[in-house]
């Protein structure tokens, strides 16, 4: 016999509230995966780099430099007026306050770098999963798509040397992640805001970010998603606005230049050869461009048969599952190109290609928007030519990491 209408709406209703509880603790399951993975297979061995961790601590006291002479290692603090100027934006040095709050407190002994990269690693992860139900996918599809960024490219080993540049990085591909979901999935405006001021205030490039994102509220109106008017706009520039107003000042107090982040008078910076036509220069395409698509690896007799090169190497040969963004399809193709297209150009401008490093780390700032490629371009359920990329993907960066953060075998 047929069950009566009410029972059978009864029982969808019913299944689809479970489905909806399991699914909700899927995504920080995941990131504690993810997390727990990260945080177990690498060591933080760039962790006394704690430029931003040190500043964060002289503002505490209402300095913007460091009045002792600081760690010979720490090479990169400009001396100037006698302190010591970081040459991290302000966004950066903000992003680890609430650590130095707990120094001064006498609850951390010392920068916790490692934690706080496992900490990055779960938090995108989270983001990342809650923006694949943009699109159609299946559970395991989700699940792919949103450990990828982590596990399966450069971030995993990069993010793990856990100095302050790396962090920055970490803190910098969150505040992307996290601006898109509360501006796509679930908006937000403060809150997409606060992120996007998180992305640019530890990488400034990402400033060029700005008009996509205004792009994207605009399109939300002119689609009817929810009401638009000038005050939604402006609860979403508000944050950034600040920091950058401050940033300005922070940047004046240090070195008498709003638009100087000081990074030129690093000591004998303008003798690397790199830089010898400026911190930024269109000749420094080449080389960007050859170490971000064409560099190999070196061969090895013995597993796993390859060997990175301490200075980076090409992206696909880091991550195979990046060769699926050239598929046809997905919402937001053309914008998302156009955000990769203006990144890179200004990543390939600076003088050096990132020192050492698994690939080429300034790309993690690339993932977001290689993420709703992937995510919007691809079959619903997960294929398994995807599969079989994201594991060669995973393992390629399991060994890199082990390489570069466990052995003596890759020096800088």
């Amino acid at each position: 016999m047929f069950e009566p209408v009410s029972a059978q709406v009864a029982g969808t209703t019913q299944s689809s509230a479970s489905d909806t509880r399991t699914k909700f603790w899927i995504a920080p399951a995941l990131a504690l995966f993810v997390a727990l993975v990260f945080f177990l297979s690498t060591k933080p061995v760039e962790h006394h780099f704690d430029y931003t961790f040190r500043i964060a601590g002289a503002l505490l006291h209402g300095r913007v430099g460091l009045l002792p002479p600081p760690p010979a290692w720490l090479n990169e603090l400009v001396p100037m007026k006698g302190e010591y100027y970081s040459v991290f934006p302000l966004g950066a040095v903000l992003a680890v306050m609430p650590l130095a709050v707990l120094h001064a407190a006498g609850w951390l002994n010392e920068f916790p770098a490692g934690v706080l990269a496992a900490l990055l690693t779960g938090a995108c992860t989270y983001f990342f999963f809650q923006l694949t139900s943009l699109n159609d996918n299946s559970l395991g599809r989700r699940i792919v798509l949103a450990s990828f960024p982590i596990l399966g490219t450069w971030t995993w080993c990069n993010l793990g040397f856990a100095g302050a540049w790396q962090i920055a990085l970490g803190f910098a591909l969150l505040g992307e992640t996290a601006a898109l979901y509360f501006t796509l999935l679930r908006p937000r405006p403060w809150l997409a805001g606060l992120f996007f001021a998180l992305a640019f205030g530890n990488r400034t490039e990402l400033i060029l970010m700005l008009p996509v994102f205004i792009y994207f509220w605009l399109l939300q109106n002119r689609a009817g998603v929810r009401p638009f008017d000038w005050r939604t706009l402006g609860k979403f520039l508000s944050i950034p606005a600040a920091l950058a107003l401050a940033t300005a000042g922070y940047n004046f107090a240090r070195f008498h230049s709003i638009f100087d982040f000081g990074y030129a008078h690093i000591p004998k910076l303008s003798y690397e050869p790199w830089y010898e036509r400026g911190l930024f220069s269109l000749s420094a395409i080449p080389w960007n461009a050859q170490k971000m698509f064409f560099e190999g690896m070196q061969s090895i007799p013995q597993f796993p048969f390859f060997r990175p090169y301490p200075f980076g190497c090409s992206i696909w040969l880091s991550s195979p599952f990046l060769f699926l963004l050239f598929r046809e399809g997905g919402p937001y193709r053309k914008i998302c190109w156009l955000a990769i297209g203006i990144l890179t150009l200004a990543l390939w401008c600076h003088g050096n290609p990132g020192g050492w490093q698994f690939s080429y780390r300034y790309a993690m700032i690339l993932l977001p928007w290689m993420f709703l490629l992937l995510n919007g371009n691809g079959p619903q359920r997960i294929s398994a030519s995807e599969l079989s990329l994201f594991f060669a993907s995973v393992a390629i960066n399991a060994v890199a990491t082990y390489q570069f953060l466990w052995t003596n075998e890759i020096k800088p």
